[in-house]
């Protein structure tokens, strides 16, 4: 009997095999976003110290007052420039890059665009 895997499960089996690659350390920590169907989320996370160095999402105050809805494009921008901000308040300037799983594309690329634009390096 073959089993059809969900969409879910294909993003998680894509995400363990970055995992394997990617490495956050404090000179590069690593940029993660997790999206879910209504808000999205970003950290950078130092995996050595197991410490996230900042973070943003739709759920930020800042964030939900410029935006209507927390699951489209516009919405992935702010989020974007807000933890690339963070990310330079804590001293972080360059950073690796880990979509969680998703296909670069739509919400995870303008995510990255607006991050590179607030000056993170990656």
């Amino acid at each position: 009997m073959i089993t059809k895997k969900n969409r879910k499960q294909d993003t998680a089996k894509r995400h363990y095999r970055l995992r394997r690659k990617l490495h956050g350390t404090k000179e590069r920590p690593r940029l993660a976003v997790y999206k879910s169907g209504r808000h999205i989320y970003a950290q950078v996370i130092d995996d050595d110290a197991k410490v996230t160095l900042a973070a943003a999402s739709t759920l930020d105050k800042s964030v939900r007052e410029s935006i209507q809805s927390g699951a489209n494009v516009k919405a992935a921008e702010e989020v974007g420039k807000l933890v690339a901000i963070k990310a330079k308040e804590a001293g972080v300037e360059s950073v690796i890059f880990d979509r969680g799983g998703n296909l670069y594309h739509g919400r995870i690329a303008a995510l990255a665009d607006a991050a590179r634009e607030g000056g993170l390096l990656f």
